[in-house]
């Protein structure tokens, strides 16, 4: 009997190591609640009522690791609708849960509460959780940290620590009676009144040398910074005075390792860096700062906001006035930095982390993007290009309008009449000189058209800017899946040439990508994920305008190529 109890311990131990080590290549179910609530802060002397998770901004890190589940109960304790977009997360046959308010979901209404369920699957980096609904993302946003496997490492040195730092925008006044007014106008919203770095405007601006954020090191080290642009409105140039930054990922995708000391990062975009010390104390501290990129005709907040990095010495007090190493960034509108900078980036495309661009393209789309205007209602003055207009944006000259119920439940149901139509134009109604001198109409047309794809569509897609009101530049987000970012240029996109000069070998592989001002952009993906998926500007001025669209990807053959039911607590409108 001993024996056989022995043997049978034996097989529970066998047993109880094999489903640890199922549970660890599975992965682990974490849990988390975001309470949304009011909570005061005070910038630049100024104290305003915010919304934010756990009254927290910015709000708190979600942390997992590839493979898990992820259960997040969202409780809204506010007036305002809210709902919760985990930016950059592919949500693989979830899509219940991505999160943008009339298009995957209602938004969860006061008192009321939504449990968003999914899995992380081959994913592994820094990307960003932020509220998806009218301007509510300006306080409520946080990092998603996405470690790898048990027992798999970066393919970089591994650091000593690891930073998280998020770049936003602060408004003294709440940023939705600011996009209220601008819609009601038809004019340019107010700006906002400082950029932070998490959550903290720094050295320049009044009222705020206590508010400046102290990144402290040790001299010989490496440091991994996890770089977010949560900015509503801007793209933002990033730097370290005096150092060396080294890109190893963006958008939770690892690059092939490259230098610069200044970097560009689009709202909705991550970047990680691998952040060397100097190997001595410098006796100097070195600014860090961020100001905006903007190539646009509008008004924008022109201002930087600073940090400090600062050495520990082993054995002395900090001086108290130490040498201050001033930063050096790129001037406001430099297109060509920016252009040669994200040209650098590329994917690792090797066999651990394969480059899987299609080669064969199933379905070609021609978009152009930009602003235009719409008229004014009779007997009515407004404050847009001329007092009989407002601003409006498009693409392919349709200003998306959100319906008042969530798409992905009207298709879902079957119930799409009067919700959404299939036919939104797969390339520009009238042509014209997209960069060249604007057509005498601007207006724009409204709708809420989609295109429909069958699954596992390859789709080849190229983002033209135009110059009505201005070319500009547009960080374009595409919801429930990455992209290759085969090929980008100046000036109108040549069918015929340009294809030719297509990286289909190591292309950056990215959710959010600027189109440049003035130029183009072409990007691949397959469209493996059934649902409806919204792609729209990350600068939520030219989002609230209409520069929006969506995809609807038809389900598989396979189980597990079909869009689940939906959860019984879908919030209703």
């Amino acid at each position: 009997m001993a024996e056989t109890s022995h043997l049978s311990s034996m097989a529970m131990l066998f047993i109880s190591f094999f489903v640890v080590l199922m549970g660890n290549a599975e992965g682990e179910t974490r849990h988390y609640t975001f309470n949304i609530r009011y909570h005061n802060v005070t910038r630049l002397c100024h104290t305003r009522t915010i919304l934010s998770v756990n009254r927290r901004y910015p709000g708190p890190p979600l942390v997992a690791r590839e493979g898990d589940r992820v259960i997040v109960k969202v409780v809204n304790h506010v007036a305002n609708n809210v709902s919760i977009h985990w930016h950059g997360i592919r949500q693989l046959t979830t899509g219940w849960s991505d999160g943008p308010s009339y298009v995957t979901q209602c938004p969860i209404q006061t008192n009321q509460s939504y449990i968003y369920n999914f899995t992380i699957t081959g994913q592994r980096g820094t990307l960003l959780w932020h509220a998806h609904i009218s301007w509510l993302r300006a306080t409520i946003h946080g990092p998603i940290i996405i470690l790898p496997k048990l027992n798999q490492s970066y393919p970089f040195q591994k650091p000593h620590k690891e930073v998280t730092i998020i770049l936003g925008e602060w408004f003294n006044e709440d940023p939705e009676a600011i996009i209220s007014q601008a819609l009601r106008t038809g004019g340019g919203p107010n700006v906002s009144d400082a950029y932070t770095i998490n959550g903290l405007p720094g050295l320049l601006y009044n009222c705020s040398s206590k508010d400046t954020y102290k990144l402290k090191v040790k001299p010989g080290k490496t440091y991994l910074l996890r770089l977010i642009n949560a900015a509503l409105n801007d793209e933002l140039f990033f730097t370290i005075a005096n150092h060396t930054l080294t890109v190893v990922e963006g958008d939770a995708i690892y690059t092939k390792p490259f230098d610069t000391d200044k970097l560009l990062i689009t709202p909705g975009q991550t970047t990680n860096v691998l952040l060397k010390t100097k190997p001595e104390y410098p006796n100097a501290t070195f600014l860090i700062a961020a100001r905006p990129y903007s190539t646009g005709q509008g008004t924008f907040d022109n201002s930087t906001t600073m940090g400090v990095l600062e050495y520990e010495h082993p054995f002395k007090k900090p001086s108290k006035n130490p040498t201050l190493i001033q930063p050096n960034l790129p001037q406001i509108n430099d297109t060509q930095f920016v252009s040669n900078f994200t040209m650098k980036f590329r994917s690792l495309a090797n066999d651990e982390f394969p480059a899987n661009v299609p080669k064969t393209v199933d379905k070609r789309f021609f978009f152009t993007v930009g602003l235009g205007t719409s008229p004014c209602p009779k007997n009515t003055t407004c404050q847009g290009p001329t007092n009989s207009t407002k601003f409006a944006a498009s693409v392919n000259n349709v200003s998306f309008t959100l319906p008042s119920v969530a798409i992905l439940q009207a298709y879902y149901f079957g119930q799409s009449n009067g919700v959404y139509t299939t036919d939104f134009p797969v390339e520009p109604m009238v042509r014209f000189n997209y960069t060249g001198i604007a057509p005498n109409n601007t207006n724009v047309m409204n709708g809420t058209r989609t295109v429909v794809l069958p699954f596992n569509t390859s789709v080849e897609l190229v983002m033209q800017d135009t110059s009505i009101l201005g070319a500009e530049s547009h960080p374009l987000h595409l919801h429930g899946f990455n992209f290759f970012v085969v090929g980008q240029g100046f000036g109108n996109f040549d069918p015929v040439k340009d294809p030719a000069k297509f990286n289909l070998v190591d292309p950056m592989e990215r959710n959010t990508a600027g189109v440049p001002a003035g130029g183009w952009i072409a990007i691949r993906f397959l469209a493996d994920n059934p649902g409806v998926w919204f792609m729209h500007c990350h600068l939520d001025v030219h989002t609230s305008w209409g520069l929006k669209m969506a995809w609807l990807v038809l389900d598989g053959p396979e189980p597990n190529q079909k869009l689940q039911p939906p959860p019984s607590d879908l919030p209703q409108c």
